[in-house]
């Protein structure tokens, strides 16, 4: 039975993981979603209300039957021949997601984590609401356009900061790479409030902290670390100051626990990396889950069996 790990070339996340699944006799089969249909070959026939056929590349093959689970880590997106026009590729790309990925979202297999699970993930405002549904802390947001319901947010809140839904990352218009961090609202910002009108835009109360927590839950094992900020960037944003964060255990409350239980289940998750904060008082505050989470650095720093867990998720499947 064979893992199938959807990733892309350069992570030394999934090398680590598949090394690890090579040493305990796990076959793999590894691709980028952005080798179809150029490099990686389908054929697939729905006989009795099952799929069954093969993948393959110029390496490796692997027939659906034999695919235990699959590794849906962060990959790129199809990339179809330039030499169709870009009306021909949307339809291409189109059918591409809904062929290939159509066919593997039907394998009853594992999947960490399934494609559908990980869509309705995309919506923080929805991660927000199931949370809070689940018994968990969640901040005071406001999502609007509207620049006086913003300024009534901000003079309601002691402190506000304004953050992305979606990625930080992003080009500027000379292709360099930038990025949008949760920053502070400041009185200059106060008081010239156009630029929310230009797109959905969130507002939270900016939460006192004692501590961020990164809690990474793998199958049914949880490795919860505090994250301690050492600098004013990273004590707003410790995503922008790695060099300035230290770690440590944690105990996760049993409350908090209840409620990630619920959540787990609800969203129907395998793998996630649940951000909070624990406030001064003790109270922990959901931030959000990631279904693709980054813990290559995590394991690395405090010597946490991530890598090894995971493999063995794999290899397990849904055995």
């Amino acid at each position: 039975m064979t893992v199938l790990i959807l990733a892309r070339d350069f992570d030394p996340t999934v090398d680590a993981v598949i090394s690890h699944l090579t040493d305990t006799d796990v076959p793999v089969f590894r691709t980028d979603l952005r080798d179809f249909p150029t490099r990686l070959k389908l054929a697939a026939r729905l006989e009795d209300g099952r799929w069954r056929g093969r993948l393959w590349n110029e390496h490796h093959e692997v027939d659906l039957a034999e695919i235990r689970s699959i590794w849906r880590r962060n990959p790129s997106t199809y990339h179809l021949p330039e030499s169709m026009s870009e009306s021909v590729q949307d339809v291409a790309f189109r059918e591409a997601k809904l062929g290939l990925g159509g066919i593997l979202a039907a394998l009853d297999v594992l999947w960490v984590n399934h494609p559908n699970r990980c869509a309705d993930a995309i919506y923080k405002p929805y991660q927000w609401t199931i949370a809070r549904e689940c018994g968990l802390h969640v901040a005071d947001t406001v999502i609007t356009n509207d620049a006086d319901t913003a300024a009534a947010a901000i003079d309601q809140w002691p402190g506000t900061i304004t953050k992305l839904l979606g990625p930080g990352g992003f080009t500027d218009n000379e292709d360099r790479p930038r990025s949008a961090p949760t920053r502070p609202i400041t009185s200059d910002d106060r008081r010239d409030l156009a630029g929310v009108a230009s797109t959905a835009t969130t507002l939270q109360e900016q939460l006192g902290k004692r501590f961020e927590v990164r809690l990474t839950v793998i199958g049914d094992s949880w490795f919860p670390v505090a994250i301690h900020a050492h600098s004013p960037a990273a004590r707003i944003d410790w995503r922008t100051d790695l060099e300035g964060l230290s770690y440590g255990a944690v105990e996760v409350p049993a409350d908090v626990t209840e409620g990630v239980h619920r959540y787990l289940d609800k969203a129907g998750l395998v793998l996630a990396g649940i951000d909070f904060v624990v406030r001064p008082d003790g109270r922990w505050v959901f931030l959000e889950a990631n279904t693709g989470p980054q813990f290559g650095w995590l394991a690395a720093s405090t010597g946490a069996a991530m890598v090894e867990t995971l493999a063995e998720v794999l290899a397990k499947g849904r055995r």
